[in-house]
């Protein structure tokens, strides 16, 4: 499996960004697929999910703010965020987590207060 992320960037608090993945090797509507973060000398932390029924499911700092989606003909995931804070800051991940498995490259959320 192979996923390209995309999306981040540096905004204000109180502002979105979307969040790309595009997979190759698997197909994300068959696929549990995840967001995780890190910030740096912290451990990687789970942020949403969507499995392939379209279940999803948030962490509590996110929950409220944050939307997981998917696009089958694109074969990519999303992640909306909404409601920045600086805490969100952080390199975002996505993940493939079921049958198939993987991570893409990170890329960087950097929210300024």
């Amino acid at each position: 499996v192979q996923l390209q992320a995309s999306g981040g960037g540096s905004v204000q608090a109180g502002g979105s960004l979307r969040l790309s993945c595009t997979a190759s090797g698997t197909r994300v509507s068959g696929n549990h697929m995840a967001w995780y973060r890190q910030v740096p000398g912290n451990e990687r932390e789970w942020v949403a999910r969507i499995a392939p029924g379209g279940n999803t499911d948030y962490a509590d700092s996110v929950k409220g703010r944050f939307t997981i989606s998917r696009d089958s003909a694109k074969n990519t995931v999303y992640l909306q965020m909404n409601s920045l804070k600086p805490e969100d800051t952080a390199v975002y991940y996505c993940r493939a987590t079921w049958p198939r498995t993987g991570w893409g490259q990170g890329t960087q959320v950097t929210v300024s207060s």
